[in-house]
């Protein structure tokens, strides 16, 4: 892949507004089914966590749902969920044995383009377990979701304000699930020729994807991220623009609302 910021970077405006959309639990209603169907199997099968499976699927769904870091990558959320199961006393009381993240952590601290293939580089670099065990985890999960998220359309009034935003804005994908399934959930969907860009996790934070897309391209005002969850409105105070929420459980009252009086 060419260097993602710098396919960001390039991107030129061809209409006065921009818009970032994100797609889990924004464009599609997908995060229940990914969450709940194939990342909390998987961690729990790869971090040695069955003895306190009850608990290590309330904390996933809990950090990736529920909390104030839904929707952030998987990376530090794997981090933020071994946190909370180290300090949850029915763990404790069982005496469970929970993985050391510190390699994890330190990467995460010095890269922002957290996806499989700056990680696997990685992995290559350093030959650390902790690494090849995350790397495994992350490339199943990314197996479990092909194979088991199919068939899932955009949520009502999404691709119908796809449509009409086209007509004055450039629009592209702002998310932090791999490129790969994001590409295969929008074609599927027949709605990626309406985007001039799918930005996934390889291409950087949200915060990056906006700033190296938009930023000093459009004015400030003409800027706009629509999304569900705090990063998504994090990634558009960092850049100073406007933000639109497709609020978790409204989902479609949201869209309606944004079709009828925001474009």
């Amino acid at each position: 892949m060419q260097n993602p910021h710098k396919i960001l970077d390039e991107l030129q405006p061809q209409k006065e507004f921009f818009v970032g959309i994100d797609s889990d639990g924004c464009a599609f209603d997908t995060m229940e089914i990914k969450h709940k169907e194939c990342f909390c199997p998987n961690t729990i099968k790869h971090w040695g966590l069955q003895a306190v499976s009850k608990y290590a699927r309330e904390a996933a769904e809990f950090v990736n749902l529920y909390s104030k870091s839904r929707g952030i990558n998987r990376f530090p959320a794997l981090i933020e969920v071994i946190d909370l199961l180290r300090e949850r006393p029915e763990v404790i009381a069982r005496n469970a044995k929970l993985p050391d993240l510190t390699p994890l952590i330190e990467w995460t601290k010095k890269e922002t383009k957290l996806g499989n293939p700056v990680l696997k580089k990685y992995m290559e670099e350093t030959d650390d377990p902790v690494i090849k065990r995350t790397y495994e985890w992350s490339t199943a999960v990314n197996a479990t979701v092909k194979d088991m998220v199919h068939g899932i359309p955009p949520f009502p009034f999404m691709r119908e304000s796809l449509i009409k935003l086209i007509e004055k804005a450039d629009v592209i994908v702002v998310s932090q699930t791999p490129v790969e399934a994001l590409e295969r959930e929008w074609k599927e969907n027949e709605i990626d020729q309406y985007v001039r860009v799918i930005a996934g996790q390889e291409y950087g934070t949200k915060s990056e994807h906006l700033k190296y897309a938009a930023k000093g391209k459009y004015p400030e005002d003409k800027i706009l991220m629509i999304g569900d969850a705090p990063g998504d409105y994090k990634a558009a105070t960092d850049n100073g623009v406007l933000f639109y929420p497709i609020n978790p459980g409204a989902e479609e009252a949201s869209w309606e609302r944004f079709y009828n009086e925001a474009i």
